[in-house]
């Protein structure tokens, strides 16, 4: 379907899920299709690369000790200084936050297709399910959750939960989907999945254009 058929911007479709949902395998698999799919996490790292504002605002804020012998902005100690502050970390939210939806729009922007993928781990945390025209939840067992963090971080099941118990809920984000993944399967599971939910997304998109 050609981008220039459509004169409205493209269809946001905002992809969360907790942790070790599997989230990431989701959103190369609409990649694959050739959607445009842009990693909040990924620009999150970008817009605190050396020189740029927001970094500089950071160590302001909270002192060089953030910082690794690189000048980068070592994450696990930035993580570790505000996990168990709510007020530490709403400073680091007043810092980052702005700084990562003015670099996501602009990436938008730029990314043209007819709809896009947007991976928002925290999207119920922001309230932000709102600006999207459509949620698509990657959900799994807090169980199985557990079980991937083990194999994949090591983590133990007090860790596990601790990191669960700091997200939003499984019900929470369960509540803003339209559109839900159960990805307790195989891969290819997974990828069929993905294909029936992008040809979908190509025809809200082109009806929608259609519509004006």
């Amino acid at each position: 379907m050609s981008t220039s058929a459509f004169a409205k911007p493209p269809l946001l479709i905002a992809l969360t899920g907790g942790i070790a949902s599997g989230k990431s395998a989701v959103a190369e698999l609409f990649a694959a299709e050739g959607v445009p799919v842009l990693d909040t996490d990924q620009i999150a790292r970008d817009v605190v690369e050396p020189g740029t504002p927001a970094l500089g605002n950071l160590i302001a804020e909270f002192g060089p000790e953030i910082l690794d012998t690189t000048g980068r902005l070592d994450r696990k100690r930035m993580r570790e200084l505000v996990f168990a502050d709510p007020a530490k970390r709403k400073r680091l939210e007043t810092i980052t936050h702005p700084a990562i939806r003015e670099e996501l729009s602009r990436r938008s922007s730029a990314a043209g297709g007819i709809y896009q993928i947007h991976v928002i781990p925290l999207l119920v945390e922001s309230g932000r399910s709102q600006a999207y025209d459509r949620v698509l939840v990657v959900d799994t067992p807090e169980s199985e959750q557990i079980r991937r963090l083990a194999h994949r971080d090591g983590a133990d099941d007090t860790a596990a939960q601790r990191i669960l118990d700091a997200q939003a809920s499984r019900d929470q984000r369960l509540s803003v989907a339209d559109d839900v993944i159960v990805n307790t399967g195989t891969l290819d599971d997974l990828r069929r999945f993905v294909r029936t939910l992008h040809e979908n997304y190509e025809l809200l998109a082109a009806a929608r254009a259609l519509a004006d």
